[in-house]
């Protein structure tokens, strides 16, 4: 059985950081890309990062490239997502993602966390 566990989210000042981490268990991060989305309230779903399997190559959301990086340690099995200047837009419950994909502008993945929430407010 895959479970995507998410941390690390919060309430953060503009222009602050964070850290979000993700376990994975039943799901090899040697295997299957792993990546993040996001949605906010009234909002569609959005592909945040994806880093592949194999080369650790990764894919970005327009609005967050440059800021948020993605990375993965695979022996701990658990992928992060570090965020930097962060925007009051960025506030959205944030979702694990596991066998994430990109292709031109859609993004999809099979197995999901249950979020966490990232706030960014003074």
């Amino acid at each position: 059985q895959v479970q995507l566990v998410e941390s690390g989210g919060g309430l953060v000042q503009p222009g602050g950081s964070l850290r979000l981490s993700c376990a994975a268990s039943g799901f090899s991060l040697d295997d299957y890309a792993i990546g993040w989305f996001r949605q906010a309230p009234g909002k569609e779903r959005e592909g945040v990062a994806c880093i592949s399997s194999s080369d650790g190559s990764s894919y970005y959301g327009d609005s967050v490239k440059g800021r948020f990086t993605i990375s993965r340690d695979k022996a701990k099995n658990t992928a992060y997502l570090q965020m930097n200047s962060l925007k009051p837009e960025d506030t959205a419950v944030y979702y694990c993602v596991g066998d994430c994909y990109y292709s031109g502008s859609y993004w999809g993945g099979d197995y999901w966390g249950h979020g966490t929430q990232v706030t960014v407010s003074s």
